[in-house]
């Protein structure tokens, strides 16, 4: 049969990616507690485009990470965008995927379960010589403003946001280690059972624990630190109660 994307062109326009874009697919990752766990990924995939080259074979990508969607794993993330590189003769390959990942979480006195979600990425890029390969993780919190503690006789605003870091893969590490540190950082974790005794420890807990957006970022960057990752980069975001706006602070590591 004819092959267009296999024709010369002529107008000698690199492209930097070329690929599929916002494929859903059920994919299979590790699991500390249960090793692994299923869930459903968002996927790009791309490679560059020489300018002498008219097209890609976008069904190759599909084709290529349904081999791995079974075991989606950082360590073989990489594996597959190399073999996505090799089979679609690119210098270049790239990808991305999001997904929700599952933690079953107690509450904090009447040991109630639950389950919570936190979103997840990975990112990565592969050449011939180097590769890179970044972790994202996105941690729901609640914070309780020291300025409102200190000024206020009685209660201060509380609120619910946000932690999102991006780590530089090299050694591995497990998604709940990063999720369990960060909800350290704030002025107390969320849940998805609270019972009403519960309730009395999580809002005292927050209340004992003030946290403006700047020290939880610099105390999630501590605890990056000491896990020993070569790059990361920090940010947090909270929606304010009392405030029509956002606060929010970011910083990176290298």
């Amino acid at each position: 049969m004819v092959d267009i994307q296999n024709d010369v062109d002529t107008r000698e326009v690199p492209l930097k990616k070329v690929g599929v874009r916002n494929v859903k697919y059920p994919v299979t990752v590790l699991d500390k507690n249960n090793k692994v766990q299923s869930t459903t990924a968002t996927v790009d995939l791309f490679v560059n485009l020489p300018h002498h080259f008219k097209g890609t074979h976008m069904s190759r990508f599909i084709e290529v990470f349904h081999k791995y969607h079974t075991d989606i794993s950082m360590q073989h993330f990489l594996d597959m965008l190399e073999e996505i590189r090799v089979k679609l003769d690119a210098e270049k390959a790239y990808g991305s995927i999001e997904f929700p990942y599952y933690i079953e979480k107690e509450a904090p006195v009447s040991k109630s379960k639950g389950i919570m979600e936190y979103n997840c990425s990975y990112e990565g890029k592969v050449e011939a010589a180097a590769r890179k390969f970044y972790v994202s993780v996105k941690v729901p919190i609640a914070t309780l403003c020291p300025c409102s503690k200190a000024i206020s006789e009685y209660g201060a605003h509380n609120q619910r946001g946000f932690v999102n870091v991006k780590l530089l893969y090299s050694d591995f590490f497990w998604i709940e280690d990063v999720i369990a540190m960060i909800e350290n950082c704030a002025s107390t974790s969320l849940y998805s059972v609270l019972k009403r005794k519960d309730e009395k420890f999580v809002t005292e807990q927050a209340y004992d624990n003030p946290r403006f957006v700047e020290d939880v970022v610099r105390e999630v960057y501590i605890g990056l630190k000491k896990m020993n990752f070569k790059w990361f980069s920090v940010e947090a975001e909270t929606e304010e109660s009392i405030h029509n706006h956002n606060a929010y602070a970011y910083t990176e590591y290298n």
